[in-house]
């Protein structure tokens, strides 16, 4: 197929053409220019010198007038935006990808598979990946051929070029985006490094490892799949393939539990290197509309569960704007001092901040679950749990929790069980965990206006992909009414009149609440349509009304459609229908369980939609396969469950994909007496898509004449990015289609950021009686202004967020590497670690009772002596257990002029000498390094007597190490054994003040902002103390870790029982 026609920007492409020095390397500025830009310079050279000796010189003047006249019509802000010349320096790697499709097309399917052995070779040979980018996305559009029957369209090889060097890729809705990544998975796969494709939720993940694992299979790499709930051993096998499929909140807990795990067999991720390649599916609601969000493993803490229902029932009595003050673009609330005095009379406390009695929190919580929280907006109730909607895709989590009491008290403002109060063990924020990969890049449909926070934040730009065809999309002016009531009643006026028409309509709310409620005015009209939202009886239905909103006379109505992942088809998607008749017809007989059929209003909204006529051939082969389905039931006895049915059903399904119909209908004949269900299946589904792909080919031409699907969004979003995805569910490769915005002044984005709306509603109800819509590009530009301002208050917190984690993400990698270290290092790592701790303990109480600006006679040297032989414990000698401070001090007065020392053997004159437990090459190297780094410890205090100071830092370090040394010696257990018990408490006491810290950092993060009326920064505050904390913690971590192991070895208790002590 030929390059589309935007490859030529200007009617003489030699007037314009990029012409970069190939022998130069490209700058820093350029990165997303490196693979094309080594590509260019290594395998088109010739091509390049052919096009350019080729290329027709400027027009003369005799000629300039039709040179002029064709220049009309160009859009030069187009042309001369970074973004096309960046375009159109990837049409040159696009020009070789073509130029080798046939000589890759006469590959037989072995010799196809085999490129993937010859490119590992070729890497290994020390060629590079831009050297082979060409050929490989060659490879992968011929098997995308074969094994799916779609080919990679030329600005698909564009999206995948950009996925490969770093950048997010903005490609518009329909325009196989799917498809995309598997240019840029496989070719970095080839490494053996490992690829993460990362969409937003597990049915993406398990639908694009299947659809799309079919091409990387065939052209022989691993294609793993992560999904909710699966065993250990299983995500480790997943994660161990070249290409894993996962989510992002399955990504990040993994990560997370990983760094909680006690031993190296709990790890499920790729360690000491888990992180290579990431291409991450819808980026900017990953990193963008869920960054506000940190991810966070907690523990349970029971001690304040009671509070809460107490709590809901005070915030009852009271009443905003007397009792309190709500603030709800803060998402703050106050209690005025008459809500105080109230609380506390009701509670029968002197003071709700009293540290003995805390109740503040508790009311506060109470006060916020009453207001921000509201039933079937934020959450639902199902089988005695309140769970959270996600305000993004309109999806129930059911594992996520508000953290802070806040899902203690909706609990208890709905009367649920409390579940225990939360205490944070571990936590990420995406942009954190994301900034892990050293390599990483994003595909959207929406992401160029939010194109400076990814270059700020992340470091990707985002490149424009050309659209396949032409979007012909309309997008009628935004429609502001005074009233609710009002905008309601004009929705379901414009969704009557499209389904007069015949038109597809998808209307966007923002919550279940408002998706029930226009359901019921159409309902009242009988105009019969399919709701979409968080209740389980429509979620369940999620993938047969999405393969049907494309259809004439079909309605949907969704909640947050933008985030659902998957295109909407005029005409109807014929693999969905094919499949959902096949479950009709063949289910009922593989299952005696009943099938879930509580789907209010499916038998309305099918009515409106045109019967599939369905061929004699099919028929026959339904009636075939649900006899045999029939039989295979009553063979088994009881029959199957209706998961193990509908798996029976996708395994046929998946088989029809992989053999062809010749080796399907012989492995029919050779089984017939053995009633082969799969194939007879398999078959079945082949004849009834066929007859499916037809109708909707019919049907979709009917709707392109009608004006495609019409999609109305109920209200403004904060970002003008999520409107976007909504107006790109139509118009999808060229199909004509059409949008409109209604919104009203009563909206909760008017209300949020303190728009005082009411004086219009009343002036305009006080004109008329009817709501009239208000149109013009004032009112355009004032939502508009409204929208831009809700951004960048938003990217302001996700901006602070981030500066905030900043300083958290620094101590995060310090413990996490020390803990993978430990637990993936050999036993060596955690040995040397236990021995540079008991020097640092030994140092922090030498630095803190000797001051080596001082004279010896003026430390503390009794505290020395009296903390060293604390942490010494019984490993002491009773020999250094009699040494008083007197004894010390004659012993440093002697040391005074001493100008060598001998390492191995230095002794404090006149003091107990250590054992003699430096034997070997390993330790006494070790002593010798703990010695210079002594010497070379550029942090300690510089005085008269820092000499001397070192020599006491050498004397007690080495000897509490020789005492541990000789006590492991003569325990009786081998190294192995030593090893894992210095690995179990170092891990133990890291973990234990780990957790104490980041509950700390999380205190400190809300406290730091009262300094701001002190005319501090808080984000400097935040970094000084969170520093001061991390020292701590360190310090209280090396102490307890050396306290414990000499208890240990002392008494030879069991490891449990010390942190229990």
């Amino acid at each position: 197929m030929a390059s589309p026609a935007t490859t030529t920007l200007l009617p003489s492409r030699s007037h314009l053409s990029i012409r970069p020095n190939c022998s130069s390397k490209p700058s820093n500025s350029s990165r997303f220019f490196s693979s094309n830009l080594r590509y260019r310079c290594s395998s088109t050279r010739m091509a390049l010198a052919s096009s350019s000796s080729t290329a027709p010189s400027p027009p003369s003047s005799s000629s300039s007038k039709p040179f002029l006249s064709s220049l009309k019509g160009i859009n030069w802000k187009d042309v001369w935006s970074l973004n096309s010349w960046v375009v159109r320096d990837y049409y040159r790697l696009v020009g070789a990808v073509n130029s080798l499709e046939p000589q890759i097309q006469r590959l037989s399917d072995e010799q196809l598979r085999e490129k993937t052995s010859e490119f590992r070779s070729r890497l290994s040979q020390g060629e590079t990946l831009a050297d082979i980018q060409a050929e490989a996305f060659a490879v992968v559009r011929e098997a995308a051929r074969r094994k799916l029957g779609m080919r990679h369209f030329d600005v698909q090889i564009i999206g995948g070029a950009v996925l490969h060097d770093g950048c997010i890729a903005e490609m518009k809705t329909g325009e196989g985006k799917t498809l995309v990544s598997t240019l840029a998975a496989y070719l970095n796969a080839l490494t053996g490094n490992g690829v993460h494709v990362v969409t937003v939720n597990d049915y993406l993940a398990q639908r694009d490892a299947e659809w799309m694992g079919r091409v990387h299979r065939f052209l022989g790499l691993s294609v793993g799949l992560i999904q909710g709930g699966m065993p250990s051993d299983e995500r480790r096998q997943n994660y161990n393939c070249d290409i894993t499929y996962t989510n992002n909140s399955e990504l990040g807990f993994d990560y997370l539990r990983d760094n909680l795990s006690r031993s190296k067999d709990e790890l499920v991720m790729r360690w000491p290197r888990p992180f290579h390649f990431a291409i991450v599916d819808e980026v900017d609601s990953v990193l963008i509309d869920e960054g506000r969000n940190p991810l966070l493993i907690s523990g349970e803490d029971r001690a304040d569960a009671a509070r809460y229902p107490v709590a809901a029932k005070v915030a009852e009595l009271l009443f905003n704007g007397v009792h309190y003050n709500v603030d709800l673009k803060q998402h703050s609330v106050d209690l005025t001092e008459e809500g105080v005095a109230l609380a506390e009379m009701i509670l029968e406390t002197i003071d709700l901040w009293d540290e003995n009695d805390p109740w503040a929190r508790f009311v506060t919580n109470a006060i916020k679950a009453k207001e921000f929280y509201k039933r079937d907006v934020q959450y639902i109730v199902r089988n005695g749990k309140a769970l959270i909607i996600n305000e993004l895709t309109g999806r129930v989590e059911e594992k996520r929790r508000w953290s802070d009491g806040i899902h203690q008290a909706v609990e208890a403002k709905e009367g649920l069980k409390i579940q225990a109060d939360s205490v944070v063990v571990a936590q990420i924020t995406y942009q954190s965990l994301f900034k892990l990969y050293p390599k990483l890049s994003g595909m959207t449909g929406t992401a160029k206006t939010e194109e400076k926070e990814f270059l700020k934040m992340f470091k990707m730009p985002v490149i424009e992909v050309p659209t396949n065809l032409s979007n012909i999309r309309q997008d009628l002016p935004i429609q502001a009414f005074a009233t609710a009531r009002g905008k309601w009643e004009y929705v379901r006026a414009e969704v009557e009149s499209m389904f007069q028409l015949g038109r597809p309509v998808l209307v966007g709310t923002t919550s279940v609440e408002n998706s029930e409620y226009l359901s019921d005015l159409l309902r009242a009209r009988s105009v019969p349509h399919n709701v979409l939202n968080a209740r389980p009886k429509y979620a369940a239905r999620e993938a047969e009304i999405i393969a049907q909103a494309g259809r004439k006379h079909a309605i949907t109505i969704s909640t947050n459609m933008a985030g659902r992942g998957t295109d909407i088809i005029l005409g109807g998607n014929p693999k969905m229908l094919a499949r959902g008749i096949l479950e009709d017809n063949v289910l009922p007989f593989l299952t005696k369980e009943l099938l879930n059929t509580e789907t209010e209003g499916v038998s309305l909204s099918l009515k409106a939609l045109s019967k599939i006529k369905l061929e004699p051939s099919s028929l026959a082969l339904l009636a075939k396969s649900a006899l045999m389905a029939k039989y295979v039931q009553r063979s088994e006895g009881n029959g199957w469950s209706v998961e193990k049915a509908k798996s029976v059903i996708s395994e046929s399904i998946e088989m029809s994909h992989t053999f062809e119909i010749e080796e399907l209908e012989m492995r029919l004949k050779e089984d017939a007496e053995s009633y082969p269900l799969f194939p007879v299946i398999a078959l079945t589904y082949l004849s009834v898509l066929k007859d499916c792909e037809l109708h909707c080919f019919n049907e979709g031409n009917e709707v392109k004449k009608l004006g495609g699907l019409h999609v109305i969004g109920t209200s403004l979003h904060e970002s003008r990015r999520i409107d976007n995805q909504l107006r790109g569910r139509a118009g999808r490769q060229g199909d004509p289609g059409s949008t409109r915005f209604m919104v009203s002044l009563q909206d909760e984005m008017f209300r949020k950021f303190n728009f005082d709306t009411e004086w219009a509603v009343r002036l305009i109800s006080s004109m008329t009686n009817d709501d009239y819509p208000i149109e013009g590009q004032t009112i355009v530009k004032q939502l508009l202004g409204l929208q831009i301002n809700a951004e960048k208050y938003f990217f302001g917190i996700r901006k602070s967020l981030v500066e905030f984690d900043e300083v958290l993400e620094v101590q995060r990698k310090h413990v996490y590497n020390l803990r993978q270290l430990i637990l993936t290092g050999d036993g060596g790592s955690s040995s040397e670690q236990i021995l540079q701790y008991m020097q640092a303990v030994v140092d922090e109480i030498i630095f803190e009772n000797a001051d080596p600006q001082k004279s010896p006679r003026k430390w503390n040297l009794g505290k020395l002596l009296h903390e060293f032989m604390w942490i010494g414990g019984e490993l002491l000698p009773e020999s250094f257990k009699e040494v008083k401070e007197e004894d010390l001090l004659s012993s440093i007065e002697q040391i005074k002029g001493l100008d060598s020392i001998d390492v191995d053997s230095f002794s404090l004159p006149t003091l107990p000498m250590r054992p003699n437990s430096f034997r070997g090459f390993r330790r006494k190297s070790s002593s010798l390094k703990r010695w210079l780094s002594i010497c070379s410890d550029d942090t300690a205090k510089i005085g008269k007597y820092t000499g001397t100071v070192n020599l006491l830092r050498k004397y007690f370090g080495d000897f509490i190490v020789a005492c541990y040394l000789d006590a492991t010696d003569n325990s009786g257990y081998d190294c192995a054994y030593i090893q894992e018990i210095e690995k179990e408490i170092i891990v133990k006491s890291l973990d234990r003040f780990w957790r104490d810290h980041l509950v700390n950092m999380n205190r400190l993060s809300s406290a730091v902002n009262v300094r701001s009326f002190g005319h501090r920064n808080p984000l400097e505050e935040y970094k000084i103390d969170g520093c001061r904390f991390f020292i701590s913690m360190l310090s209280a971590t090396r102490r307890l870790t050396i306290e414990s192991l000499i208890q240990f070895w002392s008494l030879n208790v069991v490891s449990e029982e010390i942190f229990t002590s």
